[in-house]
């Protein structure tokens, strides 16, 4: 009985032993969490009580602070009422309102040290920032502080903020902040590529700054911009402006005020503005190949965009910004143009003296032109078969020469070539473009020779009259241009836009006003030389009384001076001018020369044979010397076919040649030039010239008389 008792005992006492030993394990374990509870979370929880405390305090001062500001405006706002209603000559309104001013100013100075503490800003001691360096000293202190998951209370900053709406300063203060940021940060930004934005955290101090790196390109990517300006208004929006305030006003009801989008409103044009000015413009493409990256351009503007409307700074669908980025293709039309036209102007104001040699063979160096488009090729297969059957109406006629249309060889300005070339590239670069850039740069090509029309003939003025050699020069790029111009048009018909099509797309109207250009200028230049040529003539007295040796020594000193001229102008234009011009040139000056002399001597009253061997002499000298003067060519073997055609080109030379025969001739020799009035004299002077001449050659005899009567 015992043993069975014990038997059943036993699994019993083994159970209570077992939950005796829970029991400790589970006593132990109590009194360690006791021991931490009283060790560890106590401590805690005290600094937590100690913080609520503190921050319920702080919402109470705050609170107050605000009921008291809200008591001020309304107090404010009452005495401007009985003001209005003509009650403020009582002395105790005007007591009060005086007390109200001088308290809310305390309260206005206050206010404004919180704010210098909260957001402090160290600028560089210069207000004209003229280089990044100076920029880098720039510094803007915020102070933060780290919230905890149950507080409720918004940063110190919020109730400043508050407070300065309640008082009607917050529009003030963060426009003066808009200003500062606008200028010690955010335009410098965008301005100096080499600036980029620093942020150090600091135990309740966040500090932005600017570090320097170097530029990749003169020029930063607006993606690399955007980047940096998105960083600060991050952190603005991060540590002071992502709070909603009430905005107290006077006649309506509170209303919530977002500050990022007041400091938007504030700041963003002259940000976009910028933005637009410093950097996208630069991205523009110089070439239409490029356009197809710009995407990317675009693309990033509105990423850009898109963040800052989630921040809040900006509002509304698309800015002026984004519209820009956007409206590449007008952007990239107008660059284009602008470009064309300095490049244009820079070649136009270049030197004229650095020469290039054409020849008949020359060709503008020009990329090929590409195929016409789809739309094109109707037009193309007309103009085709047209091509075709005119080829087939001229087959069986006298062909012309290969360089029957071609320009002559002389020497042109290189600017000139370049320009040209300009002009033609320009022209392959609108075949490519969209309809409104193709028109353009077609205009803006016609603007190229219009101010070339404009600039050239002023800018360069002073040398054009002094150098003929540079005269001649404008001469042969005026007439360059001008034989381009004739077929510019042509050549890019049917590869540029319908509105261009059918007689639009032409140069040929600006032909005559550059070949008038060209030969005003060198017609003026001739001009020149003649004055010059007849005043050296003045200076030989009138080439009267030979016998003199005064008067011979200064009428040979006039001739060869003439034919020295004569001979260095042949030099200057030697290679420059094509041969037929130069020829007329030179053939105009010598025959100006010429006819000086003879007018001169047939104006003589009395010439002795003294004085008539001597003017044969002179004569003699101009004859055989002056086609020495026609030296188109480098080549001098080449020049003596030219010399040899000198009476095609001197209008004056047979008759000069017959006034040396007279000086030498008797009288019975001069009545047989005459022949009765079909001889070799009679071609070229009149009976009273001849008349004119034998009185003074010759003596009053009845010889005399009787060949005079002849002369008839």
């Amino acid at each position: 009985m015992i043993n069975k008792k014990y038997n059943e005992f036993l699994p019993s006492m083994q159970s209570a032993e077992d939950l005796v030993s829970q029991v400790d394990s589970l006593s132990g374990n109590i009194d360690l969490l006791k021991s931490r509870i009283e060790n560890e979370v106590q401590q805690d929880l005290n600094v937590a009580i100690a913080e609520f405390t503190e921050l319920k305090q702080q919402l109470e001062r705050d609170s107050l602070v605000l009921s008291v500001l809200k008591q001020l405006q309304e107090a404010r706002s009452s005495l401007k009422m009985l003001e209005s209603r003509k009650g403020f000559e009582l002395k105790v309104l005007r007591a009060l309102g005086t007390e109200l001013t001088v308290q809310t100013q305390n309260m206005l100075y206050h206010l404004g040290e919180e704010w210098r503490q909260m957001v402090l800003w160290k600028l560089p001691p210069s207000k004209e920032l003229s280089s990044a360096e100076m920029v880098m000293q720039t510094e803007l202190h915020l102070c933060t502080m780290p919230l905890k998951e149950d507080q409720v209370a918004g940063p110190p900053v919020a109730s400043v903020l508050q407070a300065f709406a309640v008082l009607g300063e917050l529009h003030t203060r963060l426009k003066l902040f808009g200003q500062l940021l606008l200028k010690y940060i955010l335009k410098p930004l965008i301005s100096y590529p080499s600036l980029r934005p620093l942020l150090e955290e600091q135990p309740d101090t966040v500090v932005l700054h600017f570090e320097s790196a170097e530029p990749n390109l003169e020029h930063p990517s607006p993606m690399e911009v955007f980047g940096k300006i998105t960083l600060v208004l991050e952190v603005l929006h991060r540590h002071l402006l992502n709070v909603s305030l009430d905005e107290c006003g006077e006649n309506d009801k509170d209303s919530k005020v977002i500050l990022a989008e007041m400091l938007g409103d504030m700041v963003w044009e002259e940000v976009s503005g910028c933005l637009i000015q410093e950097c996208l413009v630069y991205s523009i493409p110089a070439n239409s190949s490029k356009l197809e990256q710009y995407v990317e351009v675009i693309k990033s503007t509105e990423e850009f965009e898109k963040s800052l409307k989630n921040m809040g700074f900006v509002k509304g669908d698309a800015t002026d910004l984004l519209k820009y980025a956007r409206n590449v293709n007008s952007h990239f039309a107008n660059k284009k143009c602008q470009d064309v036209i300095v490049a244009a102007r820079k070649l136009m104001t270049s030197e004229i003296h650095n020469t290039v040699k054409i020849t008949p063979d020359s060709s503008v160096a020009i990329p090929k032109l590409p195929g016409p488009g789809a739309g094109d090729n109707l037009k193309m297969q007309n103009a085709s078969k047209m091509l075709h059957n005119e080829l087939i109406n001229l087959e069986n006629e006298t062909k012309l020469s290969q360089h029957t249309f071609s320009l002559p060889t002389c020497h042109i300005s290189v600017s000139v070539e370049k320009l040209m070339e300009l002009a033609y590239q320009t022209l392959v670069e609108a075949t490519t473009s969209t309809d409104q850039c193709c028109i353009q740069l077609f205009y803006s090509v016609r603007n190229i020779f219009h101010l070339f029309y404009d600039v050239v003939p002023i800018y360069h003025k002073e040398n054009l009259q002094k150098l003929p050699q540079l005269a001649a020069i404008h001469h042969n790029n005026c007439m360059y241009i001008a034989h381009h111009l004739l077929t510019l048009g042509h050549q890019f018909r049917y590869r540029l836009t319908n509105i261009l099509y059918d007689g639009a797309a032409t140069f040929v109207d600006l032909v005559p006003g550059f070949r008038r250009l060209g030969m005003e200028c060198f017609l003026a230049q001739m001009r020149v030389q003649k004055g010059e040529l007849l005043e050296r003539l003045s200076s030989a007295r009138n080439f009267s009384n030979m016998d003199n040796e005064e008067n011979y020594s200064a009428a040979n000193k006039a001739a060869r001076q003439v034919l020295h001229q004569l001979k260095r102008l042949g030099k200057v234009w030697q290679d420059v001018l094509p041969v037929n011009i130069y020829c007329k040139a030179m053939g105009t000056l010598l025959n100006t020369a010429l006819r000086e002399i003879i007018n001169r001597i047939t104006a003589l009253e009395d010439i002795s044979a003294e004085d008539a061997d001597r003017l044969h002499s002179l004569c003699r000298i101009m004859l055989e010397e002056g086609p020495l003067v026609f030296t188109p060519l480098l080549e001098e073997n080449k020049n003596k076919k030219y010399q040899e055609e000198v009476p095609v080109y001197v209008q004056k030379w047979m008759m000069f040649k017959e006034l040396m025969i007279i000086l030498q001739a008797n009288l019975q020799e001069i009545v047989d030039r005459w022949a009765d009035g079909k001889g070799p004299l009679a071609a070229e002077f009149s009976p009273t010239e001849v008349k004119s001449l034998i009185r003074a050659l010759f003596q009053n005899t009845e010889r005399r008389a009787a060949a005079l009567a002849k002369i008839k």
